[in-house]
């Protein structure tokens, strides 16, 4: 067969008029596709109208044929369509309306008087059968009886709702048992408005209500309630007077005669975290913890301890967190010295071996401490004073200024010493037994320098170092200077050589092999190191560095 021909096989089943025709599809010839090819790149282009499907909606062009291809077996017609690929009906989940709710309030009370086909042979329900009867077995059903038909189940409907309709908060409410709650607030109107005319028909009985129209107080609350809407809100103000007594809430300020509720706005005195420094570069504020760990007022130049906040970082030190670093801190150092403990690997054994040893420490104390005073004594220094001594109180009233000067009352007596204290005798004003004379025994004489020797002899000694220092010329102090300088500028500058020479030689060896150690040095260098640093400095960029060694 030549390409370009059509063949059409036709198949007539035995069935008459219910024949169907299967149509092989056609070989397409190099012209069909190319022209087919065109169209296509037309359509993307925008030049020619896009394929419709049989609902009339735009195909994509742009999308790719083994997507858009229909199978043969969704349509034998070769029709272009996405039906396709969108969800089948078979496929989708039908929902339960909202409308549709449980029963309820449905009657059990048996309304059936004879039996119907298809119940249960036994009791004659609709709603199960025979097999499923869960009722005693009768001697004679009541297939046969017709007598004591039982009800149906109360079958409740299965409701698929979607996802709107699970997370609808109103779904199976009546607005109808609202009126219920109308009708019990209406009646309860009726009574008070019913005690109210029963109360005003015996006081106008009784005489009692013109004495209250002719008093002046009457006059006063009329002019009161005249400024109000409506003469219901009043006297149901009225029968709520009753009940003032026994408002106390926090914030309010109750009045039963003028019926005026004062609130305060703001009743807590605390201030919130994040109002406590404005500052944005101050302690962070996490809004979702509700936490800020430092001190808002760390800048402010506030101490801690006059502060009412200091930040949450408080918490970090409390409960067993100081007990947990200790414990922690004797592993590494049992660790140290040979013991196989971890503190997240085996807590238990570490927390039993920490126990052991504060006891073994507490005993080793109590020996050393024992044996000190075996040795030299002193026991009774250690004993605690009396109860008596120490709660020791007095009725004396002393009071005391911010620098602990007395302002009123009787001051401390100031211990004195047993000896006779500010007493020259015979011009003495050394210790007694230091002086020459007392101790050769002339105890009568006058001191052995009068005050008036010794002070001559003070101004000739300072006479003397004044003439020295004349003596002493600047120039020599300062050439002295200059040697001690000029001194340890040389021992610097032998210093800084040495260690240029050392980092010389360590930055030639190769990198694995150059000793890990550290030139580093906590003290702050002294002013010749820093000049011999400045003139053995390397310049790559003076001009004039080569020539500084010739």
């Amino acid at each position: 067969m030549a390409s370009g021909t059509v063949e059409i096989i036709n198949s007539t089943p035995a069935g008459g008029s219910n024949d169907v025709s299967l149509e092989e599809p056609k070989k397409m010839t190099r012209e069909d596709w190319r022209k087919k090819k065109e169209l296509e790149e037309q359509r993307k282009l925008g030049n020619a109208p896009a394929e419709v499907d049989e609902e009339g909606k735009d195909i994509n062009p742009h999308i790719p044929q083994y997507i858009s291809s229909v199978p043969w077996y969704i349509d034998p017609s070769k029709r272009p369509t996405l039906k396709h690929q969108r969800p089948q009906p078979e496929k989708q989940k039908e929902f339960t309306s909202s409308v549709e709710w449980y029963k309820r309030g449905v009657q059990e009370n048996a309304v059936t008087t004879r039996y119907r086909k298809g119940a249960c042979e036994n009791c004659g329900a609709m709603t199960h059968t025979k097999k499923d009867c869960l009722e005693r077995p009768r001697k004679v059903g009541a297939k046969f009886t017709g007598l004591n038909i039982a009800p149906d189940e109360h079958v409740q409907p299965t409701l698929m709702f979607d996802y709107d309709g699970k997370r609808d908060r109103w779904n199976g409410y009546n607005p109808e048992e609202h009126m219920k709650i109308v009708e019990e607030y209406s009646k309860v109107d009726l009574a008070k408005r019913t005690l109210k005319a029963q109360k005003l028909q015996e006081e106008l009985a009784s005489g009692k209500l013109m004495e209250q129209v002719n008093s002046p107080r009457h006059h006063w609350e009329e002019e009161e309630s005249n400024s109000q809407t409506e003469r219901d809100h009043n006297s149901e103000d009225e029968d709520e007077d009753k009940y003032a007594d026994d408002i106390d809430m926090p914030g309010q300020n109750f009045d039963s005669k003028r019926r005026i509720t004062v609130r305060n706005l703001r009743i807590r005195e605390d201030i919130a975290k994040y109002l406590r420094n404005l500052d944005p570069n101050s302690a962070y504020y996490d809004p979702k913890t509700r936490a800020m760990r430092e001190n808002p007022y760390a800048n402010a130049g506030k101490n801690p301890d006059e502060v009412g906040y200091a930040g949450d970082n408080f918490v970090r030190y409390t409960g067993d967190t100081i007990s947990m670093a200790q414990t922690q801190l004797f592993a590494w150092e049992a660790y140290d010295k040979g013991s196989e403990v971890h503190l997240q690997a085996d807590p238990t054994k570490l927390e039993l071996l920490y126990k052991s040893f504060k006891v073994k420490k507490e005993d080793f104390k109590e020996q050393q401490k024992e044996s000190i005073l075996e040795k030299y004594g002193g026991q009774e220094h250690l004993d605690a004073p009396p109860a008596e001594l120490l709660l020791a109180q007095t009725e004396d009233y002393v009071e005391y200024s911010r620098h602990g000067t007395v302002i009123k009352g009787q001051e401390k007596a100031i211990v004195r010493s047993k000896y006779e204290e500010d007493v020259t005798i015979n011009n003495h004003t050394v210790i007694p037994w230091t002086c020459m004379c007392i101790i050769l025994g002339i105890s009568v004489s006058n001191s052995c320098f009068s005050t008036s020797q010794i002070h001559q002899e003070k101004q000739k000694d300072e006479k003397k170092k004044k003439k020295k220092k004349q003596k002493k010329s600047p120039n020599s102090d300062s050439e002295g200077e200059e040697k001690k300088k000029h001194e340890k500028l040389k021992k610097a500058l032998n210093a800084e050589e040495a260690r240029l020479l050392q980092v010389k030689e360590i930055m030639q060896l190769d990198e694995r092999k150059r000793p890990y150690n550290s030139m580093y040095e906590t003290r702050e260098p002294t002013e010749e190191e820093m000049e011999a640093y400045r003139m053995k400095r390397q310049r790559p960029d003076d001009p004039m560095a080569p020539f500084l060694g010739q």
